[in-house]
């Protein structure tokens, strides 16, 4: 018995660090190591992957523990409205998580302590206030993946690169437009949980138009920065194309699917974009690494994505692991685009 509630306790946990994204945020912070240097050493390849992966799972224990309120309304499924975690549990992971990147970017460059530590608060500050503050929460949100590319350039460089300013706004951008697309799946529990979302303020239709706009800013700059980067440029530039296009599926498939799409359509979009993004950040390593490096690095990462994506997202996003049918009550469930 206590080896059945040991092991349903770490799965509990598992899916709190929500894996299928894992490996995305320490991707972009390998590409701001990539853009600040040609010459890699591997501590500080490890360290650029790593203090932002910590950072990453450290906001979900701490994000879900301020959202534990609104997942019981909307998500009551999920580990800490349904007692599989408690909410003190949650706030020592955090903190312990949150402590170790600290430590850890302390020893790669202490410099980087102001970078880490205003991810630390952005990543609180996003999930506790900025949230429920329409398109500023997506753009705040956005911001802290940029962070992950300057603490990545700062792992090789002890000052910001003056270079990294041009490739901060594609993950800011594409990030804000994304975790815009992730809110359209949940309207109805945004509003019954008092959250004005962009998408609660302003619409569904409204909401993608802008999401779209993002990421095509997202698309165009990240195409300007490589032009700029010595190496494989042309690599570079085929993997990005790889990216758009995965992208424009994503954003077609909302855009096809008439006025009011379902809400477990937004949900697949978002995976899509899920896997989208590390190609994304793939391509600003090529011109550095190589193709067959880069490929080496991404290939593990992107089937553990594809992989858990496939077995846990929709039962963690959703009570039962679909979309609300026509007429249920959507006070208590995953709703329909409104």
């Amino acid at each position: 018995m206590s080896g059945r509630r040991s092991a349903t306790t770490l799965m509990a946990h598992v899916r709190t660090w929500r894996p299928y994204t894992l490996w995305y945020v320490g991707l972009v912070g390998l590409a701001g190591h990539a853009i600040a240097t040609d010459g890699h050493a591997a501590p500080e390849l490890a360290a650029a992957w790593a203090v932002p992966t910590l950072v990453w799972v450290a906001a979900h224990y701490l994000g879900d523990y301020l959202d534990r309120e609104l997942d019981a309304i909307s998500k009551p499924q999920r580990p800490i409205p349904s007692g599989l975690i408690r909410p003190r549990t949650a706030v020592w992971c955090g903190t312990v998580l949150a402590m170790a990147a600290v430590v850890t970017a302390a020893v790669v460059n202490y410099r980087t302590l102001v970078v880490t530590a205003a991810g630390i608060g952005g990543a609180m500050a996003y999930n506790g206030f900025f949230k429920a503050k329409g398109l500023l929460g997506n753009l705040v949100r956005g911001s802290l993946t940029g962070g992950a590319l300057v603490f990545g350039a700062m792992t090789a460089s002890a000052h910001p690169p003056v270079e990294i300013l041009l490739f901060v706004p594609v993950f800011w951008a594409h990030d804000a437009a994304s975790n815009l697309v992730g809110t359209l799946r949940d309207v109805s529990g945004d509003r019954a949980g008092g959250y004005a979302t962009f998408p609660v303020r302003h619409g569904l239709r409204t909401a993608v138009r802008t999401a779209a706009g993002l990421y095509a800013l997202a698309v165009s700059v990240a195409a300007a920065g490589l032009l700029t980067m010595p190496g494989d440029r042309e690599g570079g530039l085929v993997t990005l194309l790889i990216a758009a296009g995965l992208g424009g599926g994503a954003f077609g498939m909302l855009y096809a699917s008439g006025p009011e799409p379902a809400a477990h359509l937004a949900l697949r979009s978002h995976e899509v974009l899920v896997v989208e993004r590390m190609v994304l950040a793939a391509a600003f390593l090529v011109p550095s690494l190589g193709g067959l490096v880069t490929l080496g690095i991404l290939a593990p990462m992107l089937a553990a994505t594809l992989g858990t994506q496939q077995a846990m997202r929709s039962r963690y996003e959703f009570p039962h692991g679909v979309a609300a049918p026509p007429g249920e009550d959507t006070a208590t469930a995953p709703a329909r685009f409104p």
